[in-house]
């Protein structure tokens, strides 16, 4: 798969840059909690129950729907996958 930047994803679908980023950002998130949630093979109960968020929240957001998740819900996934983040900011062309 090609890494689309924030701001080519906002031309692409004629949004703001600040919600192109935004999208790549949670989809880059989630990725990586979904990669982690195979490793250790746990379900959408389990990871509900880790995080507190309500199960139908977790399936949906692990299902790839972005557009009423926050960034804080998606936080809460990985804290309960064991995972933390790292941020890498960088000037834009």
């Amino acid at each position: 798969m090609k890494k689309t930047s924030g701001y080519d994803l906002a031309k692409k679908l004629n949004i703001s840059p600040s919600r192109g980023m935004e999208a790549v950002l949670k989809a880059q998130l989630i990725t990586a909690v979904l990669r982690e949630i195979k490793r250790q093979r746990l379900t959408h109960a389990q990871i509900a129950e880790r995080s507190g968020l309500p199960r139908s929240a977790v399936t949906g957001i692990l299902s790839g729907s972005l557009q009423k998740i926050t960034i804080d819900r998606i936080l809460r996934l990985i804290e309960a996958v064991n995972l933390t983040t790292e941020i890498k900011l960088k000037k834009a062309a």
